[in-house]
């Protein structure tokens, strides 16, 4: 399928080191960006979409998720969690582990199966369009390195600590180490019990084990002292992710440290849900709104924490917008009735932004309305189609 999305107002990259693209036009083939630049449409593509001066973004990465299996949290016992995330902006979901799962297994050969079973039923299955990168093996005692080399071959990438059967936080790192080396992206949960079976997790366990990111470093739900976190910044390179459904407080200390370290690109943002904190499908845009309005995090930085940071860390091809990367785009605008023009100004102003439409792998999958969003103030539509599809949100 090829896709014109023209008569954009701003173009957001999600890339830290050049956040805004000049252009009013993007160019998708085949579920990669063509091109991005000027030049309208001219009447050759299968869709084309006219943004009416909306301001265009990568979707959003959600990266701390807790699926299970299919569109379901048994957490909050209900269903179509995930394509409802898809109105607030989230095309892509990473898991944090399927620790949710009803009877989880907690043995080395339950642990790898539940991770395998759960990587490969979402290989195929995209929830509205969402891709779940799912199957984060939980680590237990007694994983070995052929478990882990197994695992890997099987399409495993992600390995998650702090829910196993440990005496000592300290015990995860040779496990974080093994991860490590088949290549896997490891996350450490950081900060006050969430669960029972969980534990404390702070700056001292995460110094030595030194895994790649630190789980909801603003706590998930409870926070670690304050006087941890500038040792996460000073004596690591651990990614910090910021959650939605962690202390606001800390969210802001961490971005304070981070930008006063010159070091943003290694601030996350995610929602840390379903849990007890429930299902958020703006979650991401509240955050995101948050850090920019009481943070001071400049706007189109903020969008890079929520998508190209993530697609760095997580070795993902989505989260920026140039040509070859993923054509996953979101198109957001000021909400209609509120007090700002603009996208980034409802950022600054600590509103969420409305969406308007959702591509994902190239594909439009609404075009003129979020459910989860107020309207936009301005209106997106789709000006030819050579497929028999509206795209309208009702369908």
């Amino acid at each position: 399928m090829k896709v014109a999305i023209f008569n954009l107002g701003k173009i957001l990259t999600g890339d830290l080191a050049a956040p805004t693209a000049v252009g009013d036009t993007i160019i998708l083939t085949a579920g990669k960006i063509e091109s991005v630049g000027t030049g309208g449409s001219d009447g050759e593509y299968d869709v084309e979409i006219d943004a009416g001066g909306m301001t265009a973004m990568p979707g959003l990465i959600d990266s701390h998720v807790h699926i299970t299996f299919g569109d379901y949290t048994p957490r909050q016992k209900t269903v179509g969690f995930l394509e409802s995330y898809i109105h607030g902006g989230v095309t892509t979901c990473i898991s944090a582990s399927e620790v949710h799962v009803p009877g989880r297994p907690r043995d080395p050969a339950g642990v790898k199966a539940l991770a395998i079973a759960a990587r490969k039923s979402f290989d195929m299955y995209r929830p509205g369009g969402m891709r779940v990168h799912a199957g984060s093996v939980i680590l237990e005692p007694g994983l070995a390195e052929t478990d882990f080399a197994e695992m890997r071959k099987q399409g495993v990438w992600l390995a998650k600590a702090g829910f196993g059967n440990f005496a000592t936080p300290y015990e995860y790192a040779p496990y974080v180490a093994m991860a490590r080396k088949y290549g896997m992206v490891s996350m450490v949960h950081t900060g006050g019990s969430s669960i029972p079976g969980s534990s404390g997790i702070w700056a001292d366990h995460l110094v030595k084990i030194q895994p790649d990111v630190s789980y909801h470093v603003n706590g998930g739900p409870i926070a670690m002292p304050d006087a941890d976190f500038p040792r996460l910044v000073n004596e690591t390179k651990v990614a910090m992710q910021v959650c939605t459904a962690g202390n606001l407080r800390t969210t802001l200390l961490v971005a304070k440290l981070l930008a006063e370290a010159d070091q943003n690109e290694r601030l996350l943002i995610a929602t840390d849900t379903p849990t007890g904190s429930g299902i958020m499908p703006l979650g991401m845009l509240y955050t995101m709104s948050h850090l920019v309005s009481l943070g001071g995090v400049a706007p189109e930085l903020a969008v890079a924490m929520a998508t190209g940071n993530n697609a760095r860390v997580y070795r993902l091809n989505s989260g920026v917008i140039a040509a070859g990367r993923d054509a996953d785009i979101v198109l957001v605008d000021a909400c209609l009735g509120g007090s700002q023009s603009d996208a980034l100004s409802a950022l600054n102003n600590g509103d969420i932004m409305g969406v308007g439409a959702v591509i994902t792998d190239g594909i439009p999958r609404f075009v003129g309305r979020s459910r989860n969003t107020p309207e936009t103030t301005r209106r997106v539509k789709v000006a030819r189609c050579r497929i028999p599809q509206t795209f309208a949100a009702e369908h």
